[in-house]
């Protein structure tokens, strides 16, 4: 039996901010679910099922949070998953929710992931040390710092594509009224000149800590008929993990990561993922993982994406167009970062991204990472419905 085609009809975020005080844990993911049901014209009722991600429960300290958001999220009575993937994980619960509906197995589903990092220490919940493995040292920056390193010296990419990165995102964030940063005054010799944090990641090249969620409704063919407007349709997702540390591991170009693109792309027929692809939203939590993740996702030749960076393909007006909305290095709710990825590919197609929607934008992918470089999630999106 075939697949059930998949559709976005609804996509909903929050504000987001250092902290949203004004809002308790269920106050933030209902303010996300409300903006999703309200796009998509459903009431709670409509919802077959409802399926939530974060981070690890000590980046707030509330420990299994689904038990009491089931109210918020008008689950009472109704199937329940939590799933959890590190900082993919905003990927990888739209995901099942999407497997859900693909599997007939649920008509409407409403997903949504969140973070309120206010409330809790998620630097130094990072920075725990584990039997057997490395330290962090200090946050996930001081764990990537090394990758970054080993980038540079395999590609030699000169010293400022990482600062090219994070202006660009920043600059970005200033058209999207969601964003957690926007430096309105943001030189490009400012980001060169911020402290340096883990060589070779400054400050301004680093992801802010962020309240915020993000959710999105998922529903069948009969479901995206009666949608208000046209929806983003899912042409291919994929999840690949492998472990944190392993003879032979490749951090710079992780296997899972190259593998999870691979399949995405063979479910939705793309074989020029440079050419086919309109936009991307990626996951860069430190500005070098730009030129990285274009070669791990296919987008260059391995040691070539930091020229597309610096020659501008990435930029708003360049023709492989890379996060829009400012991405992770303008707002980070870890748990939602990646269902963000995830849900601005969709407003791009939808041709509903606003100040930062790409001219023309037909096919969009979206992408997580998480763990130690470790967990993927990505899909592809487009304007008609998969073939099939």
């Amino acid at each position: 039996m075939s697949k059930e085609p998949v559709a976005v009809t609804g996509i909903g975020q929050t504000a987001h901010a250092a902290a949203r005080r004004d809002v308790s844990l269920a106050g933030l993911v209902r303010e996300a679910a409300r903006r999703a049901l309200d796009d998509a014209r459903l009431e709670w009722a409509d919802i077959d099922a409802v399926v939530i991600g974060k981070a690890p429960d000590f980046f707030e300290g509330v420990m299994m949070p689904e038990l009491y958001l089931a109210d918020a999220l008008g689950a009472v009575g109704k199937p329940m998953l939590r799933v959890h993937t590190a900082g993919s994980v905003g990927g990888s619960t739209a995901l099942v929710a999407a497997n859900l509906v693909a599997a007939r197995i649920h008509r409407t589903v409403l997903t949504l992931a969140f973070e309120k990092q206010s409330e809790s220490n998620a630097m130094w919940g990072l920075s725990l040390p584990i039997p057997f493995q490395q330290p962090l040292l200090a946050g996930a920056g001081g764990f990537f710092a090394p990758h970054v390193r080993a980038y540079i010296r395999r590609s030699g990419a000169p010293d400022t594509i990482g600062s090219l990165v994070a202006y660009k995102d920043r600059r970005n964030a200033l058209k999207n009224p969601y964003a957690h940063l926007h430096e309105h005054d943001l030189t490009l010799e400012q980001v060169q000149a911020s402290p340096m944090l883990w060589d070779p990641i400054r400050y301004s090249e680093t992801c802010p800590s962020s309240d915020g969620a993000c959710a999105m409704i998922l529903t069948d063919r009969a479901g995206a008929a009666r949608a208000p407007h046209p929806p983003a349709w899912v042409h291919g997702g994929a999840m690949r993990s492998e472990p944190t540390l392993f003879a032979g591991k490749d951090s710079v170009s992780p296997q899972a990561g190259k593998d999870c693109a691979a399949d995405v792309y063979r479910q939705a027929g793309i074989t020029d993922p440079r050419r086919e692809i309109d936009a991307v939203e990626m996951y860069v939590p430190f500005s070098w993982y730009e030129p990285m993740w274009l070669e791990n996702l296919g987008f260059a030749a391995e040691g070539e994406g930091w020229k597309l960076t610096e020659s501008g393909v990435t930029g708003l007006d360049g023709d492989l167009p890379v996060n829009p909305s400012g991405g992770v290095l303008s707002t980070n709710p870890i748990g939602a970062s990646g269902m963000l990825r995830f849900a601005e590919a969709a407003l791009q197609v939808r041709g509903q991204a606003g100040d930062h929607q790409i001219d023309g934008a037909r096919r969009a992918l979206g992408h997580a990472y998480g763990g130690g470089a470790q967990f993927f999630s990505m899909w592809l999106v487009g304007t008609e419905p998969p073939p099939g």
